[in-house]
């Protein structure tokens, strides 16, 4: 069947992050929201059929993850990846943000040094340093037009006291879908280092035509054991607000020690709905996805042929996969604080600053791009018409 991603719902009025909360709320309510990253489709059918039977029901009590449930996720990781994984390998978490955090309590001790790769993913840099652990930058950088890793940097970057590496594959907010090869050097220095290798793929599912996702943990046996990966359906069906992560350790004692953490801290319960909509979304959701994929691949290239018409001194980095598009402002000649303002003031567009995702991101805001077309030709438009007042 073919699905809608064009029609616009309102969310308003939801208690949404997005559209009604922070900024918006207080200073700049007509500012059309364009950051956070989830989308503004309808989550797939099957999901919210399933949701419909279990609300038919009426009773939500305390629920457990059943067999079906972790047969989804491994049916997943079968089918989009090749990947093998063993069931009992899976530790649930009310999310990846809530993993990262009890990853960094498992595995390392207050002072130890984990390595994260700056731009990115903002909550990377909280987790190190609210569990009091030392931030290393090992900052990527632009080569050719994207963006690369400089492994000779991370080489020199560590020492007896760095204990983890985490790693955002594909790549929020660069957009990039890293290459076999890439991962394997990485990894390898991982591995001569006896460091963790915590690899987020929360994107995986969003990749783009010419590319591909490798989960990091399929390079070899010897590499599977020292990584943990992030998985998550929340970003590939919009279904965030449910609180659900799988984080997949095939090395045994990785494994118990971090559903150690998990049960000491309580956070063992399943939400009923998340349960549902995981499965459903694995089992039933994969047409739906392929069209989005497409959907999404049409708005770059609408945002692409948009810019180089209409605001060329606007520059998009390539787009691999997510769908969070990179965009350098520097030919503006603006301050980080001039060009937060110009966006939410004058153009009544709220974007991620690139700021906000650490070094490498001055001059640079975050669009999402996971919404109707219309919205998205209204936001350029916006900025567009902010552009010629300057």
């Amino acid at each position: 069947m073919d699905y809608d991603f064009d029609t616009i719902i309102e969310r308003r009025g939801t208690y949404s992050s997005k559209w009604d909360l922070g900024e918006l709320a207080v200073g700049v309510p007509d500012a059309l929201p364009m950051w956070v990253a989830d989308m503004d489709f309808a989550s797939p059918p099957p999901v919210v059929e399933a949701f419909r039977r279990r609300v038919d029901h009426g009773i939500f009590g305390y629920t457990e993850r059943s067999d079906s449930y972790y047969a989804s996720v491994a049916y997943w990781m079968k089918r989009r990846f090749n990947w093998d994984i063993r069931e009992k390998k899976i530790v649930y978490t009310p999310g990846v943000v809530v993993a990262l955090n009890l990853i960094i309590q498992a595995y390392t001790r207050p002072g130890d040094k984990v390595i994260i790769q700056q731009p990115v993913y903002h909550p990377f840099s909280y987790a190190i340093l609210n569990n009091k652990r030392q931030l290393v930058n090992n900052q990527l950088r632009i080569q050719n037009g994207r963006f690369v890793m400089d492994l000779d940097h991370l080489q020199k970057s560590i020492d007896k006291r760095t204990r983890l590496l985490i790693l955002c594959s594909p790549h929020n907010p660069v957009g990039r879908v890293w290459e076999r090869e890439e991962l394997k050097r990485l990894a390898e220095i991982c591995l001569e280092n006896n460091i963790i290798l915590v690899s987020d793929e929360i994107h995986a599912d969003l990749v783009f035509n010419g590319h591909v996702h490798t989960p990091t943990a399929t390079l070899s046996e010897e590499i599977s054991d020292i990584v943990v990966t992030c998985t998550a359906p929340s970003k590939t069906f919009n279904i965030a607000g449910l609180g659900v992560a799988n984080t997949i350790v095939s090395n045994s004692a990785l494994h118990d020690q971090l559903c150690s953490i998990v049960k000491n801290t309580g956070l063992e319960m399943t939400n009923v709905f998340a349960k549902i909509a995981t499965e459903a979304a694995y089992n039933n959701g994969e047409e739906w996805l392929e069209q989005l994929l497409k959907y999404l691949q049409e708005n770059y290239e609408f945002l692409l042929s948009f810019l180089k018409a209409h605001s060329p001194q606007i520059s998009a980095f390539p787009l691999e996969g997510t769908y969070l598009v990179w965009l350098d402002f520097r030919k503006l000649g603006l301050s980080d604080q001039e060009l937060k303002d110009f966006l939410l003031k004058k153009a009544k567009v709220w974007l991620d600053e690139g700021t906000k995702f650490g070094g490498g991101g001055e001059g640079f805001q975050r669009m999402n791009i996971g919404c109707p077309r219309k919205l998205l030709k209204e936001g350029l438009a916006r900025i567009t018409r902010a552009l010629h007042e300057l």
